[in-house]
């Protein structure tokens, strides 16, 4: 009977450490690279999400709290490809200096489109005045493309498994799970859009975010002159944008819920999409 006590507790110490366990500590960039993350982890790790939904990676300011998650991290999870701008000053200030992970290592990346308009009118910009968000000429929006997604993922599960290498297998696990989903996902918007004739398969939208999306499944993205997440578009902007609308596009697709957005969709009466 004495022999069984002992073994008992024994076998009760060694397992409640890893029930006790704590979750590994991640921050991610941006909420879709946190909802990839969390795919991914699972109940396994515990994700502090930087730019929310209803924010804008392009124009954000880190805050105090930021800097003390980071700082508290295990593990970093960027987009790269120079998407977030102040990522280098948030991680010098909190002194971090555990792993970053860069989820779009690996990705082909595109040039933007305004940028590559540019160049090929010999320098005039036909976007003169729109914000680039200090990407240079690389567009960092590389998820919107699913095969890019899957390098997301990947990347992600190598990077959770080394940081935390106790759970790595059910990082795998799950990772695989979730990278059928995507390749399912990615086949079947290639046959919805197929039933699409390629002449209607044209958005308007407020910023040049689409690239990769447009360039994987044959969708023509515009961005109109002067328009970007952090401006209201001028009436005049609004009264041209009207009319190339109706001259061909049905769809018109926002980032921000503004007003002027919601009464230039009813004005030109076509299909609005908020993202």
């Amino acid at each position: 009977m004495r022999f069984f006590f002992k073994y008992l507790i024994l076998s009760l110490v060694l397992v409640m450490p890893a029930a006790w366990a704590e979750p590994l500590r991640v921050v991610a960039s941006f909420s879709i690279l946190a909802d990839m993350v969390k795919n991914v982890g699972g109940e396994d790790i515990a994700v502090t999400t930087l730019v929310g939904a209803d924010g804008d990676a392009h124009v954000y300011e880190p805050t105090p709290a930021d800097a003390k998650a980071v700082g508290k991290a295990q593990l970093v999870i960027v987009n790269g490809l120079a998407f977030e701008g102040w990522i280098e000053r948030l991680l010098k200030s909190s002194a971090y200096k555990g792993e970053v992970v860069v989820a779009s290592q690996g990705v082909a990346p595109r040039q933007m489109q305004e940028e590559a308009e540019h160049e090929s009118k010999g320098g005039q910009s036909a976007h003169k005045g729109h914000d680039h968000h200090d990407h240079g000429s690389t567009d960092p929006h590389a998820w919107q493309d699913l095969a890019n997604g899957q390098i997301y993922v990947t990347n992600i599960i190598n990077g959770l498994a080394k940081a935390d290498p106790a759970h790595a297998a059910a990082y795998q696990q799950r990772g695989e799970a979730y990278l059928a989903q995507l390749k399912a996902t990615n086949q079947w918007v290639r046959e919805q859009l197929a039933a699409v004739p390629p002449a209607k398969r044209r958005v308007i939208t407020s910023h040049d975010a689409f690239g990769y999306f447009g360039a994987a499944y044959g969708v023509d993205f515009l961005a109109p002159v002067g328009w970007n997440t952090e401006n209201e578009p001028s009436a005049k902007q609004i009264a041209t944008l009207i009319r190339q609308i109706k001259k061909g596009s049905s769809t018109l697709s926002v980032e921000r819920i503004h007003q002027s957005r919601l009464q230039l969709a009813e004005q030109a009466e076509c299909q609005t999409y908020i993202f």
